[in-house]
């Protein structure tokens, strides 16, 4: 019984690890089909929290859309909250040109990524790439 415990409690910063969300990331297309890819890892303030900071932008069809918004931060401050959760952050829609309280959900290659002003959020899925 004692093994089990010492063993999880040994393997349980390895789950952690493993469910982070650094990497490379690119969104649900929205209404044009318009997608960003975003890049994650830790924040420069506070390297336990996660910000991500976008890469590319894509018209529908493939092709390079707006790239002034390339090198924009679009998520910031997100804290670890469990197993994959992460919350307390920050998501700028540049869609609406608005920031969101946000949070996000890691579940296996996919995050759910979500904002919410007052009762209104808005959610979308992302793959890692």
């Amino acid at each position: 019984m004692k093994f089990a415990l010492i063993a999880a409690l040994a393997l349980a910063p390895l789950s952690a690890v493993a469910q982070d969300v650094t990497g490379n990331w690119r969104s649900q297309p929205g209404e044009t089909g318009a997608y960003v890819t975003v890049q994650m890892g830790p924040c420069s303030n506070d390297a336990n929290q996660r910000c991500g900071q976008i890469t590319g932008v894509f018209e529908g069809d493939g092709s390079p859309g707006n790239q002034e918004i390339v090198g924009r931060p679009i998520i910031w401050g997100m804290q670890p909250a469990g197993a994959g959760s992460w919350d307390n952050g920050t998501i700028w829609a540049p869609d609406q040109d608005k920031t969101y309280s946000s949070k996000m959900d890691l579940s296996g290659n996919n995050l759910s990524v979500s904002g919410c002003v007052l009762f209104i959020c808005r959610s979308q899925t992302w793959t890692r790439i």
